[in-house]
């Protein structure tokens, strides 16, 4: 196995540490002391700079503005992204983007794509239904204009109504995109302007303090042109988005386990260092296995998708292994960070706090391990290996 990255890769993970150099994980107030959200806007400053150094566009084509790279890179981009908890929708807007890019019409890609990629328009989707717990699509119907308790007014298109909780970063958002399905079942995405009738917003707050949004929508028109019928859209999205979650979940890993290393390393008892002792060095050797297996199971997944490779499972199954190690291991190594800091941990005014509360969401989004599990025991009794 080659898990050696492309020179185009590395020049973007190179080109996402400079420009998340200088951002404190702890710029706005602390969740634990705030009863609301931490703030009521993304970090605009960063989402810029991202726009200027084209990480917005990484994986669009070249038709539209962009570099034409593949997921593995956005992952890379990530990574570095939850290594300092930047405040931006880099994974919400670049994947509604790639799936636009892949299977909506020539005309809205070339509408929507471009702005996206100057950071001129932010995108992002509604993935956790109505409760979480249920698949997102069945949250919302699609009915065609005049069909049985749809409009009755000419012209063609689409009403969709329904609700979708927890969708991140909707109050920023130009357009959001809507998992939604047909009187037959069928899955379709509807790409939603935040400011069309019938759309409107319920602000909620996330495990990390970050501004979340219910969003209802009350018989709300799209157009032909603006609801993706492609069959596997709204399957391939959730794949993406659930890879880029693995990545969030490693950077953050990464960073808790070199701060944790940098305090025990530090911080002496009876004349020693603390990280010389067998209990601490056993429990973060532990902890840097979980994150050596949440990466390896990350990168299997991020190249079945950008390959569309092959394989005794689909690619969801892939997916799914990562989703498992990333929620129990991130969980694990933030624990583990706390217990070692001692009461140094909680102090508020210490970061770590803080990338425990992340941590936690991003354990529990797109479905913890537990529900990855169940969805793997599902594709592994319809494809029986060996």
């Amino acid at each position: 196995m080659d898990f050696t990255f492309t020179e185009e890769q590395q020049a973007a993970a190179e080109a996402a540490r400079a420009v998340f150099a200088d951002v404190a994980p702890d710029g706005v107030p602390s969740p634990a002391l705030t009863p609301g959200a931490v703030a009521e806007d993304i970090d605009r400053q960063l989402w810029n700079e991202l726009a200027r150094t084209d990480l917005l566009g990484l994986t669009l084509s070249p038709d539209h503005g962009g570099a034409g790279l593949d997921p593995i890179a956005l992952c890379l981009v990530l990574r570095e992204s939850a290594k300092v908890l930047a405040r931006v929708p880099l994974l919400e807007s670049c994947a509604v983007a790639m799936a636009v890019q892949r299977y909506a019409g020539s005309a809205l890609a070339a509408e929507l794509l471009p702005p996206v990629g100057r950071g001129e328009r932010i995108l992002t989707v509604g993935a956790n239904g109505r409760t979480g717990h249920d698949p997102a699509e069945l949250a919302v119907t699609a009915r065609r204009y005049g069909e049985s308790g749809g409009a009755s007014a000419g012209g063609s298109g689409w009403v969709l109504d329904g609700v979708q909780s927890a969708v991140p970063w909707a109050q920023a958002a130009d357009w959001i995109a809507v998992p939604a399905h047909t009187g037959g079942g069928r899955p379709v995405l509807a790409l939603v302007p935040r400011t069309r009738d019938g759309l409107t917003l319920a602000d909620q707050v996330s495990t990390s303090g970050e501004r979340l949004a219910e969003v209802r929508l009350d018989g709300v028109r799209v157009t032909d042109r603006e609801l993706i019928d492609a069959p596997g859209c709204w399957e391939w999205l959730r794949s993406l988005l659930t890879t880029g979650t693995c990545a969030l979940a490693l950077g953050l890993g990464e960073r808790v386990l070199a701060m944790t290393a940098a305090y025990t390393g530090g911080r002496e008892q009876f004349g020693f260092p603390v990280a010389t002792f067998q209990a601490v060095a056993v429990q973060a050797a532990d902890r840097y296995i979980d994150l050596r297996a949440m990466e390896a199971t990350l990168w299997q997944a991020a190249w079945r998708i950008s390959a569309d490779a092959g394989g005794p499972l689909p690619a969801a199954g892939d997916v799914a292994v990562a989703k498992i190690w990333a929620s129990d291991g991130v969980r694990r190594v933030v624990q583990t960070a706390q217990h070692l800091h001692g009461g140094f941990g909680a102090d508020t005014d210490y970061p770590l706090h803080r990338f425990h509360a992340w941590a936690k969401q991003i354990e529990l989004s797109l479905g913890p391990a537990a529900a990855h599990e169940e969805a793997l025991g599902d594709l592994l009794a319809a494809h029986p290996l060996g």
